[in-house]
């Protein structure tokens, strides 16, 4: 059995993707902060004979990240799924003229030096099983900046070069890179953002390994007709 690795794991999209994952087969790796939280969720998926294990993690603490991902190979089978869709802090999204030089610090660590240490981390494995999936799940300003929101813009955007570069680095080592753009908010009475509809897409992603980037819906058409 191999494992599906979550890091962000929440009660929405992630016990989502966690539920949609673990029918498919897979062990589930819940990583987060919060012991509580994974506990509840691992509660919630064994009810419906997931194997589910949380394991804490922090995402501006490297080390935490390699130990947890370490030890869920360990525990629940080599890791050949990983999404990484951990939420922004509220401090990342100031407006883009009253960001400063150090207000970066954070949100670049966040989604771009975490998602790399993940990725450095469970490469090996899906090497050795000759077959894994990464997958990124991010907001419309990863690919259309705002101005509001200069910290998520700025380092999504480099999450996303990122990912993109693995796309196409581990495509002839049957590794698929994709990367899901939720325009919107996810709400569960939303047709194309819900946590269960974005769910089925990212397994449909791991299991079509068709192309890089995804949107769940058509992102809005940009004020005043700019690009």
């Amino acid at each position: 059995m191999t494992t599906f690795a979550i890091v962000g794991a929440g009660p929405g999209l992630g016990l989502a993707a966690a539920r949609r994952f673990g029918n498919a087969g897979h062990s589930v790796a819940l990583l987060s902060r919060s012991a509580q939280h994974q506990d509840d969720l691992a509660a919630e998926l064994a009810r419906e004979n997931i194997r589910a294990r949380g394991f804490i993690a922090d995402v501006l603490d490297p080390a935490s990240l390699t130990a947890a991902l370490q030890e869920a190979a360990e525990k629940l089978g080599p890791v050949e799924v990983l999404q990484f869709s951990p939420v922004p802090r509220g401090d990342f999204m100031k407006p883009v003229l009253d960001t400063t030089a150090t207000d970066l610090d954070d949100p670049l660590a966040f989604s771009v030096k975490g998602p790399l240490t993940c990725v450095n981390t469970v490469l090996p494995g899906m090497r050795e099983l000759g077959r894994g999936t990464l997958l990124f799940v991010n907001g419309g300003s990863a690919v259309r900046p705002n101005a509001s929101v200069a910290g998520t813009s700025i380092a999504f955007a480099a999450e996303s070069a990122y990912a993109a570069m693995l796309h196409t680095a581990l495509a002839d080592e049957n590794i698929h890179t994709a990367q899901l753009i939720v325009p919107g908010a996810i709400s569960p009475d939303s047709a194309t953002s819900s946590p269960e509809v974005l769910a089925e897409l990212l397994y449909g992603l791991h299991t079509d390994r068709e192309g890089f980037r995804h949107y769940a819906e058509p992102m809005p058409e940009p004020q005043g007709g700019t690009p």
